[in-house]
């Protein structure tokens, strides 16, 4: 279960389907970026980071234990975060009209918002040990 923007919980099927359409976007996205040596770099790097995103939440949906979720589930939170910065790049170098990516943009910190928050509720249910006098 993870939980989203507006804080309502969103079930693990339903954000497994939003995470790869953000990536079939990105996909895209890249397929149109104009041709040269930067954008094949940077498109690249953010079709990778863009994807995974995705694919690595699949992996924490089958995460062994707790413990093992909350480390998968971190590198979808670093993997959203690397899109973010490639986004960015291609922004920041004029690569890419800033409009034809922001709802990517939002969307990718809708998702990273929404990881964040999943964690946290997953270390909050981890077991702690009692403090035992000695």
């Amino acid at each position: 279960m993870t939980i989203d923007d507006q804080g309502c919980r969103m079930d693990e099927e339903e954000f497994k389907k939003r995470t790869r359409r953000m990536g079939i976007e990105v996909i895209r996205l890249v397929e149109d970026l104009p041709p040269g040596r930067a954008t094949d770099v940077i498109g690249r790097q953010l079709l990778k980071s863009a994807t995974s995103v995705g694919a690595n939440y699949r992996a924490a949906c089958r995460g062994r234990s707790i413990e093992d979720m909350i480390a998968k589930l971190k590198i979808v939170e670093e993997e959203a975060d690397e899109t973010l910065y490639w986004f960015e790049v291609l922004s920041e170098a004029g690569l890419v009209p800033q409009a034809r990516i922001d709802d990517p943009m939002d969307e990718t910190h809708q998702i990273l918002a929404m990881i964040v928050a999943s964690i946290k509720t997953l270390r909050s249910r981890q077991y702690k040990p009692p403090n035992r006098k000695s």
